[in-house]
């Protein structure tokens, strides 16, 4: 019985880990926690019986407390309490499903206790990379993604560790607005930036999904996780999303791993690596799909992603402005107080002021997020 714990169990990634281990019974969910959604989290609470869990806000915590007293579970709090759980004695796994930059500190924790890392979050590898991976190797721990594509990559590295990658092949669906011109995006409104072709995802990464940031923040990931330079990285737009990313390699084969767009795929590859487990759910049927199609990214329409290569050349802190400056901008899209061009613009605003630290340790990544937050604040 292998013991897991998850950050951010009440999110997209946390809700079908937790299908996945009901589906098989042979996981055990030792700690839980979330943001706030306290309604979900008691239901978990009460479904599987972990051993503790967390809520980052302290009042909904003394709430959760007293709708769950009768379970004798301690409720903790804060960045403490994520700590707790990503540290809890016994697990042996963690998936980090949180989402923003509140999950470095317990995934560092958690690779200084040994624990394996089943990777959901973005921002860990592109804001602390230079951080992360050092420390997993210090630490001889393993970080699985759960990412498709990133999964799908890992996938098409097995048996290949030997052998010398030429380019990554990161596939993209091309969200919502493929096709699209970037006057005709001027007009976007929020419910047709939340509808997603293929994937069915939370709020942010949809709307980053259509803005391409999220494919510029895997571009970055992909550096971190597979020791590639940016320049060996290859966004194809692929709409069908069944080839959710492929390596060649130097002899020119390339490797790729397909299937349905289903995410508990790569969650259950991470969560039982390096075996594999019956999934229910529709198999890929080839004459079904009948063709695949790949086209190049449009960088004019979706500047997100230029702007991401950018900030890898540019290195430092700039990954860090980045993401932060594309979370707050996110953030005011969905709070309906900027119009949808806008969120690449603040970004590239953010990179332009960014105060550049060349080696940022943890307290200067916190600093720049706080310093992207200020000054978006101060304009918008």
């Amino acid at each position: 019985m292998r013991k897991i714990a998850v950050l951010g169990s009440t999110g997209s990634i946390g809700t079908q880990t937790l299908s996945v281990v009901e589906e098989h019974k042979d996981l055990e969910v030792a700690a839980l926690a979330c943001g706030g959604n306290i309604k979900l989290l008691e239901e978990q609470m009460r479904k599987f019986r972990p051993r503790l869990v967390a809520v980052w806000e302290e009042e909904k915590a003394k709430e959760l407390r007293i709708r769950t007293a009768d379970l004798s579970i301690p409720v903790c709090s804060g960045m403490e309490g994520l700590i707790q759980v990503a540290t809890l004695e016994g697990v042996e796994l963690l998936v980090t499903a949180i989402v923003g930059m509140l999950g470095i500190r317990p995934t560092m924790a958690a690779i200084e206790a040994g624990k394996t890392i089943a990777l959901a979050n973005k921002e860990t590898l592109v804001a602390a990379g230079h951080l992360i991976i050092p420390l997993a190797k210090e630490h001889g721990v393993d970080i699985l993604p759960v990412d498709s594509e990133h999964s799908a990559i890992f996938q098409s590295l097995q048996g290949n560790a030997h052998n010398r990658i030429e380019r990554i092949l990161l596939t993209a669906s091309g969200g919502p607005f493929r096709g699209k011109t970037r006057k005709e995006l001027e007009h976007v409104r929020l419910e047709d930036a939340l509808n997603h072709p293929n994937w069915s995802m939370g709020k942010k990464v949809t709307i980053d999904s259509s803005t391409m940031v999220n494919k510029g923040l895997e571009v970055m990931e992909a550096k971190w996780l597979f020791d590639v330079k940016p320049e060996q990285i290859t966004v194809m737009v692929h709409p069908q999303s069944i080839v959710h990313s492929a390596v060649e390699y130097e002899d020119g084969a390339v490797m790729a791993q397909l299937g349905t767009p289903d995410m508990r795929l790569p969650i259950q590859y991470a969560l039982y690596y390096p075996n594999r487990r019956t999934l229910s759910g529709k198999k890929l049927d080839l004459f079904e799909i009948a063709s695949l199609t790949f086209e190049k990214p449009d960088l004019d329409t979706f500047p997100g992603l230029a702007l991401a290569y950018e900030a890898i050349e540019r290195g430092g802190n700039v990954p860090t402005m980045y993401n932060a400056a594309n979370e707050r901008a996110v953030a005011l899209f969905l709070e309906h107080k900027i119009p949808y061009p806008k969120i690449p613009e603040i970004i590239a605003y953010a990179m332009e002021q960014c105060t550049f630290k060349n080696h940022p340790n943890l307290d200067e990544i916190l600093e720049t997020e706080k310093e992207a937050y200020e000054r978006i604040g101060s304009r918008w």
